[in-house]
């Protein structure tokens, strides 16, 4: 099955549904497996929201193609390359460390682009962004506040942290450059406007860093593709357990 992607909006909403979508299945894997229990649920609530969050978008996508696709059809029955979300999502989880780094890079986006989206023109979308932004608040300040923590822990704490900073950080550009899709919607009112986003968002991430000994990588090449579609290897992986059993047993519902 093949999304509708000629028409903008529906590929606008599928992007904004697939960035929680994935990461949420990302930080779904730490359940059970996080270095305290306090953290392990933090994080395996931090997923339920972000998987709740694409839900909804999820939902009004399959209204617009007049429910010919539903809700479920979109994460479960979609190929690799049909994919919009930003590469940074797909990255493994890695040690504790990469797993936050990554989570403080998203939320620095992702809290400050739902405060704009809030205000969209498509009342729909609008109202997403508004229920979803109390939960996107909270989980920025987990994350600054864990970067924080472990830049400045110990020496293998501020080494991994570092670590992470140099692998993730070529990820963080991608939300800054905007899809065809991203500028059409844009003159419609319907998203918002990156530059003001990606100033927020990098003040405070510059912000937050500045309370650490780490240092921002220079002259970085900023990787691209995954709003168009380009994956990594990473996302086979996901797919493969994320729609196993839709494929094992086709039309299953919960």
């Amino acid at each position: 099955m093949k999304p509708d992607f000629t028409n903008p909006l529906l590929e606008y909403v599928v992007y904004l549904a697939d960035n929680s979508m994935i990461l949420g299945q990302r930080l779904s894997a730490w359940c059970g497996h996080g270095p305290v229990l306090e953290q392990d649920i933090a994080l395996t609530n931090i997923a339920l929201d972000l998987i709740g969050e694409a839900r909804h978008y999820y939902q009004y996508a399959a209204e617009l193609t007049e429910n010919k696709w539903s809700e479920d059809d979109f994460p479960f029955h979609r190929q690799e390359r049909d994919f919009r979300h930003v590469l940074l999502v797909e990255q493994p989880n890695g040690h504790w460390g990469i797993t936050i780094m990554r989570q403080f890079i998203f939320d620095t986006y992702h809290m400050f682009y739902l405060q704009e989206l809030q205000k969209s023109s498509d009342i729909r979308i609008a109202q997403i962004a508004a229920q979803s932004l109390k939960e996107a608040s909270y989980h920025l300040r987990y994350s600054s506040e864990w970067v924080v923590r472990l830049s400045e822990g110990t020496e293998e704490s501020f080494h991994k942290m570092q670590e992470a900073l140099d692998e993730l950080y070529r990820y963080y550009g991608e939300f800054f450059v905007p899809a065809p899709f991203e500028s059409e919607m844009h003159i419609k009112g319907i998203c918002p406007d990156l530059d003001i986003i990606e100033q927020r968002s990098k003040n405070f991430f510059h912000q937050t860093i500045s309370k650490t000994s780490l240092k921002i990588p220079e002259n970085t090449f900023m990787q691209q593709g995954g709003k168009s579609g380009l994956h990594s290897e990473n996302l086979g992986f996901i797919l493969a357990e994320m729609q196993y059993m839709q494929k094992s047993y086709p039309g299953l519902e919960w």
